[in-house]
């Protein structure tokens, strides 16, 4: 069952308790020493960028392409997790990006840099980045206990918080003694202890017991998912607008070191440091807010206040201010990140985690690439000053969005995978091909009661499309007013027995309230039809001899 609306542990310790399983533990520490390396090349490419050009568009679009891949990538990404062995996907895009990370050094030390070249590889690494991302978050599940969950999300948050908090500074600093060229080098080698542990990782093995599905329909599932998900698919526009109006916090900050406060490098890596130590201040009051607020009260409070430190941060010529601001912007921005973080991953079962993950980070990175090259254009054609202030005001108009779209309850809602008890009945051949497969599920309802299993079965629709069925309906006899017929399908056999190892318990509670309805005594028809359109050509393509026993897609 659900616990309440914002409910979480009270024991303040246990925001750390996850660090006491040795494989999230060491995973965990590589990922800061890998963070720490991605936000000193950021500060080492948005410098060199500095150097080579003084477009303020060509400065902002460094931000736009570490960022772009984790909003095109993410989503294949996110399904290819779900697919196959996340600790093997995880250890490939570690890789890429650090033979990325390699040749955009080698280029530098040959003095081959251009801004288009620097993008190029920018991009590059962000794509590792963005295929080793879902996978690693989605496998944190089996990294600690079901109870530590919620903490080890918000540990996740702190692990890249505290490289926010003096990588800038150590990128500043690396980059005045020793060039952007030192920076690029050193993210190299800081991707090397998270692969080491990720390789010691032992993950253990679980047999498929269905083929996995092929990748263009993983991400239809896992969009579809989204789509029919009332609680996900708000917090992704929810974090698309935050994205989008709160980019110019990291894009424009070059820029508001050099031009508005006079500095160089060492200014600018301080001002992302002040920005990131109030980032890890907002992820580890998460808990202490979720006891306090309400979500919806939550995130309005965290953009109200982040609105009007970009202000400040537009009005000011004094680097302490300027920091402090930064500070404070930067806690209510990664508290409100981790607000809609810890709402999808409590809120999507199992089988499409690194999806629902994937999706969040596209939502959110894409809102943020597309709106650092927004504020970045508005800085080239007005000034920095004016193109944080308009960014300033249009954080502070997505409050609005929650009068249409308010945040779902942030809640422990009961998404674990429940095993269905009766096995569909099969006597003609199949093969995991076979299709498409027709269900029709009769109910025998109390005309008094067909208001109310209507309203059931609309909640049934979502539930069936999201697990994977397609054109749904409902139809009612009109000789026989007690006689309802539910109806979808499926594209072969393995879709539809997939579907059937989706439900999770919320799902089978939901279709014993729809079976109450049922008059007729225990149980209801169901009927499973292999449909064969005019012209279907696929007997022999795709069906053994009919003499031959029905195939199991449950034989491992």
């Amino acid at each position: 069952m659900a616990i309440a609306d914002d409910a979480v542990p009270t024991k303040r310790w246990t925001a750390f308790e996850p660090l006491r399983e040795r494989t999230f533990r060491r995973i965990w520490s590589a990922s800061v020493l890998s963070n720490f390396g991605q936000l000193i090349q950021g500060v080492g490419a948005a410098w060199e960028m500095t150097r080579l050009t003084s477009s303020p568009s060509m400065v902002a679009l460094v931000q736009t392409a570490l960022m772009l891949p984790l909003m095109l990538v993410a989503v294949p990404a996110g399904a290819i997790a779900d697919m196959f062995d996340r600790r093997r996907i995880a250890l490939a895009g570690l890789t890429f990006a650090t033979i990325s990370a390699l040749t955009l050094t080698g280029i530098s030390m040959l003095n081959l840099t251009t801004p288009w070249v620097l993008l190029c590889f920018s991009s590059l690494i962000g794509v590792g980045v963005a295929l080793y991302g879902p996978a690693w978050q989605a496998s944190v599940s089996e990294q600690v206990k079901p109870e530590q969950l919620p903490a080890a999300v918000g540990l996740a948050s702190v692990s890249y918080n505290i490289a926010r908090s003096f990588g800038p500074a150590i990128g500043g600093l690396i980059v005045l003694a020793a060039g952007a060229t030192a920076a690029f080098a050193v993210n190299a080698l800081m991707y090397l202890p998270l692969i080491v542990a990720f390789f010691l990782w032992r993950r253990e093995h679980v047999p498929a017991r269905l083929p996995p599905e092929r990748l263009d329909r993983a991400i239809i599932s896992g969009a579809r998912y989204a789509i029919h998900s009332p609680p996900i698919r708000i917090v992704l526009i929810r974090a698309l607008a935050l994205g989008l109006a709160a980019a110019s916090i990291s894009a424009l900050t070059p820029l508001v070191a050099r031009d508005l406060l006079a500095g160089n490098a060492s200014t600018f890596g301080l001002l992302l440091g002040a920005n990131g130590v109030g980032a890890v201040i907002g992820a580890l009051v998460v808990s202490e807010v979720r006891n306090r607020l309400k979500a919806e009260h939550a995130v309005r409070l965290c953009a109200i206040v982040a609105s009007v430190m970009i202000v400040i941060i537009a009005l000011s010529n004094n680097a302490i201010v300027t920091a402090l601001a930064l500070a404070v912007a930067g806690a209510a921005y990664m508290l409100n990140i981790a607000l809609l973080n810890v709402a999808v991953q409590l809120s999507a079962p199992r089988w499409v985690t690194a999806r629902a993950i994937a999706w969040f980070q596209a939502s959110l990175t894409g809102g943020i690439a597309i709106g650092a090259w927004i504020w970045g254009v508005v800085a080239s054609d007005w000034d920095v000053s004016n193109a944080l202030i308009a960014s300033g005001i249009t954080l502070l108009l997505t409050p609005l969005i929650g009068l249409l779209l308010p945040m779902p309850p942030i809640s422990t809602a009961d998404v674990e995978m429940v095993e269905l008890a009766n096995e569909p009945e099969v006597a003609l051949a199949l093969t995991a091909r076979s299709g498409p497969i027709v269900i029709e599920i009769d109910y025998r309802v109390n005309p008094d009661a067909a208001r109310q299993f209507y309203d059931v079965m609309l909640k049934m629709q979502r539930t069936r499309l999201r697990n994977g069925a397609f054109d749904w309906s409902l139809s009612r006899d009109i000789a026989d007013p007690e006689l309802w017929t539910e109806r979808y399908h499926c594209p072969t056999w393995a879709d539809y027995l997939r579907l059937r190892s989706r439900f999770t318990h919320a799902d089978r509670e939901l279709q014993t309230l729809a079976d109450a309805y049922h008059i007729a005594g225990p149980g209801h028809r169901v009927r499973r039809r292999l449909e064969r359109p005019f012209g279907s050509v696929r007997w022999r393509a795709e069906t053994p001899d009919p003499n031959r026993d029905p195939i199991s897609i449950y034989t491992p």
